[in-house]
């Protein structure tokens, strides 16, 4: 039986499971680089796991990098790599046979988001701008962050992924009709196509999961299989997934698996396990998909500053300065861009006639990168109430158009990768909980 088709950069993972009987919501726990300015939130899920087996004890959250020393947080790391032997040595994670996890996520802002958990093949990932990779980043990689994570990962004995890569499948080929013909079978326990792995609330307003598995060979994998060669075929230059979030823990995994290929044998080089990173697969065009700007308030920044240096720095772009529209523009007929401005009392727009940039936000995020000094910096912010309610005459905030799923793969094609801090996916209850794991 295959289980790896390297032609679409893609495997079939044996993923680990907590053995049935656990307590799920205690186990699954969100990703590390969440509420990372809230450490009432870990204090929260501290309290809820207790003493119970949970992923909280096989991960290092990241809200505590900044506040422990260290030597606290090397000691953190020797306990995470001790329960992570501990529960495969218990038996609390068991492996299953090659194969994918389709699963429905429900949370309070959207009814259903389907996933797909597959391997993707580290050779076939890049994330340096204007590669032309089957697997690539959808934001700039900031180099100084990987160190770091791969001393993490060099510890521990599998992975938890948190990475959710995205597909272009507006005919909804691969994820949807899997998902369906697995749920329908709901009831089947005995590891035939069908079998449902999970259902359980999540904790801390996370909302409810479920997951069906189906092995390698199995209809529904061959099915899932050909749909992705598929789209594949429908690519011009050979783009497949785009890193939607853990742009930076692909990065690791990758650099990891580069650390220790040089070591292998010709044959170890094509199986071994941390090659193949675990990651879920969403379609763009989920409707529980939400794809929100992330706006900009820049401090010290007057509107007289502004203006001056816009039309300096914009001197080559067409650029013209109106009252509100009352709106943000991406694209607009002409090829022009606008931007709304905000000082808290009133809104004017930046038009940009000629952009150099195909996205507002790449356009604006160059302008404000060249205003950088002691006295003005820029912060990004979530929402426009609070872009609002931050602005004043001397800290204008700057709101950007939505990202279109439409184009959002001929951007990264044309563009390499989109600015930083240009979207962000659903709200931060709705990241992935750590639930299923891989050995590497």
């Amino acid at each position: 039986m295959n289980s790896i088709f390297s032609d679409i950069a893609v495997a079939a993972p044996k993923i680990l499971l907590p053995k049935s009987g656990l307590d799920l919501r205690k186990w699954a726990v969100i990703a590390c680089d969440q509420f990372t300015s809230e450490p009432k939130y870990w204090e929260a899920v501290e309290n809820e796991v207790g003493d119970a087996p949970s992923t909280l004890r096989m991960f290092l959250p990241e809200v505590y990098l900044e506040s422990e020393t260290p030597e606290q947080i090397d000691a953190r790391l020797s306990a995470i790599t001790s329960s992570i032997t501990k529960y495969i040595d218990e038996g609390i994670l068991e492996e299953l046979e090659p194969g994918f996890i389709l699963l429905d996520r429900q949370t309070k802002f959207n009814a259903s988001r389907k996933g797909l958990m597959l391997a993707l093949d580290l050779e076939q990932y890049d994330f340096t701008p204007g590669n032309k990779s089957r697997i690539r980043a959808t934001e700039g990689t900031v180099l100084s962050r990987i160190p770091p994570r791969v001393r993490i990962r060099e510890r521990a004995p599998i992975e938890m992924p948190h990475i959710m890569v995205l597909i272009n499948d507006p005919g909804k080929t691969v994820i949807e009709p899997a998902l369906a013909a697995l749920s329908g079978n709901a009831a089947v326990s005995d590891g035939s196509p069908g079998q449902l792995v999970y259902d359980t609330d999540l904790m801390c307003e996370g909302g409810h999961i479920r997951g069906f598995f189906t092995p390698a060979g199995s209809p529904v994998s061959e099915q899932v299989i050909s749909a992705l060669r598929a789209l594949l075929s429908k690519s011009e230059d050979g783009f497949l997934f785009a890193v939607g979030d853990g742009n930076h823990s692909l990065a690791t995994a990758k650099k990891h698996w580069e650390n220790i290929r040089d070591g292998l044998s010709e044959e170890e080089k094509q199986t071994h396990p941390a090659r193949y990173c675990l990651v879920e697969v969403v379609n763009i065009h989920d409707a529980g998909l939400q794809f929100e700007p992330i706006h900009r308030v820049t401090f010290g920044l007057t509107k007289e500053t502004l203006l001056s240096s816009a039309r300096e720095y914009f001197a080559a772009n067409e650029l013209s300065i109106g009252r509100s529209s009352a709106f943000a523009k991406e694209g607009c007929a002409d090829g022009s861009q606008t931007i709304l401005v905000t000082d808290g009392k009133e809104d004017f727009t930046l038009l940009i006639g000629k952009p150099s940039h195909t996205l507002a936000v790449g356009s604006l995020q160059g302008f404000l990168d060249s205003l950088e000094s002691d006295s003005i910096h820029t912060d990004y912010i979530h929402g426009e109430d609070s872009v609002r309610a931050l602005a004043a005459p001397d800290k204008l905030g700057f709101l950007l158009p939505d990202v279109s799923k439409d184009s959002f793969f001929e951007t990264i094609s044309k563009e390499g990768v989109f600015p930083r801090k240009t979207f962000s996916m659903g709200e931060a209850v709705e990241k992935r909980y750590y639930l299923e794991a891989k050995k590497i």
